[in-house]
């Protein structure tokens, strides 16, 4: 402790050390009366510490033992016995007579610490079980409660999981085609599909269309599979009930339900540089979830869930924002999956670029644009006189300076279309008019 007086110099000495600094410092402080006066606390002090010391002595005399006084035909006994004790060993109670001393029981003081009468045979009881009363899900007579959802459903329901990743998917036929997601099974080498039963089989690619992310597989089951019943997305409104079922965060947590209403129709959302057309719901939805269905209140599919998308709206973590592909969109897409394995129609320049890093810009001294890294000899890119080593500035007057951006403005045509390129080459720009070709024909080549 510091004391306002306190000096550190030639004052102190190997005497003074437990006196405080005023001591040390002022002599006439120390005078006899107060000398007496604190010896006078002192001894006042100790007095008490003794008789606390005392006091807590025959506390703890009197939890250890108990005194009794019982009457007898030869006189009266003074009984002192040992109270039982939790931590101590097991060991008898002593016991001490005045006059005659008597036999006692002993009983291992572990069984102490039960108080009489809590052991018993006594067991708990379950009453005959009843199933939960169903759950509605709609007002309509028609409508399924979401238990008989989930009954007619989860035989439809697969397991995708890939070299790279898991996902969920639909059954869509009694002999093996399965619809899910394109990024479920995007440069997997090895795919396979669990069934409800727990059967697994290995799945071919059928067909993949990255711009709607939707992909077809076909398994060779041994039995015919429980084909889902597809509904009409058009008919859904903002409030109806839906449900959800796939493997949330993988194959551990197969066949989880999750259940909402429909958030939002028609929401339209860039994804993968293409506007997508889809339906929102606050239905649970997690990575491993994404290609398995999104169920209205009758038990039909409604949509293909598509979670990855998610990521596309924010970056922000977000809560009960998912969405799905629409199944009336969906349809006409896996229908030419299956028939041609791609689909066709969807425009394509007929190059490959890379946008232009900003050093890279600024050291040579090139504008901003897509870099030309490969042009498709059947393309109308080609044939107008685009090369590799161009730079794509615009298209139709809109300035680009990445590949996403020149893709959103392409995807607004079709096939067959004609748009304009300026091209940045050696100093100089100019514009080029190039047809846009089939996008199925340029992967083939």
């Amino acid at each position: 402790m510091d004391y306002p007086n306190d000096r550190r110099d030639e004052y102190y000495d190997d005497n003074t050390v437990n006196q405080t600094p005023w001591q040390n410092y002022t002599e006439p402080m120390r005078t006899p009366p107060r000398r007496r006066k604190s010896r006078g606390w002192i001894a006042v002090v100790a007095v008490l510490i003794v008789a606390l010391a005392a006091a807590i002595g025959v506390w703890r005399w009197v939890q250890d033992y108990s005194v009794q006084l019982e009457r007898t035909p030869d006189g009266v006994t003074l009984r002192v016995q040992e109270r039982a004790n939790d931590t101590a060993e097991s060991e008898p109670a002593q016991t001490t007579e005045a006059e005659t001393p008597e036999e006692t029981s002993t009983t291992p003081k572990t069984q102490s610490a039960a108080q009489p009468g809590l052991h018993s045979d006594t067991e708990l009881t379950l009453q005959a079980g009843h199933a939960g009363a169903p759950t509605a899900s709609s007002d309509d007579e028609d409508a399924l409660s979401l238990q008989e959802i989930y009954e007619k459903m989860i035989p439809s329901v697969v397991s995708i999981v890939t070299d790279s990743g898991t996902g969920t998917g639909i059954v869509m036929s009694e002999d093996g085609y399965l619809i899910t997601n394109c990024h479920v099974i995007a440069q997997a080498q090895q795919i396979t599909a669990m069934t409800w039963d727990e059967q697994t089989y290995t799945a071919a690619l059928v067909g993949s269309d990255e711009a709607s992310d939707l992909a077809v597989l076909k398994i060779e089951p041994d039995e015919p599979l429980t084909a889902a019943e597809f509904g009409d997305s058009d008919a859904l409104r903002v409030g109806d009930t839906v449900v959800a079922i796939g493997d949330p965060l993988g194959v551990k947590l197969r066949g989880t339900m999750t259940n909402g209403i429909v958030s939002a129709i028609n929401r339209n959302l860039m994804v993968n540089d293409r506007e997508m057309t889809l339906i929102q719901t606050n239905a649970a939805l997690n990575n491993g979830n994404s290609g398995g269905p999104l169920i209205n209140c009758y038990g039909q599919v409604v949509g293909v869930n598509a979670v990855k998308l998610s990521s596309y709206y924010s970056q922000a973590t977000v809560e009960g924002l998912g969405f799905a592909i629409p199944i009336s969109t969906a349809k006409p897409i896996i229908d030419e999956l299956i028939q041609n394995g791609y689909v066709t129609g969807r425009p394509a320049i007929g190059i490959s670029g890379e946008q232009l890093p900003a050093a890279a810009r600024v050291y040579y001294g090139l504008p901003e644009g897509v870099y030309v890294t490969y042009v498709s000899p059947d393309s109308g890119a080609w044939a107008a006189g685009v090369r590799k080593g161009d730079i794509i500035t615009a298209i139709n007057g809109t300035a680009v300076s990445s590949v996403d951006a020149l893709n959103t403005v392409k995807n607004r045509y079709s096939a067959g279309d004609t748009v304009t390129l300026t091209i940045y080459r050696s100093g100089q720009s100019a514009d080029v008019d190039i047809t846009l070709m089939d996008e199925a024909l340029q992967s083939q080549q």
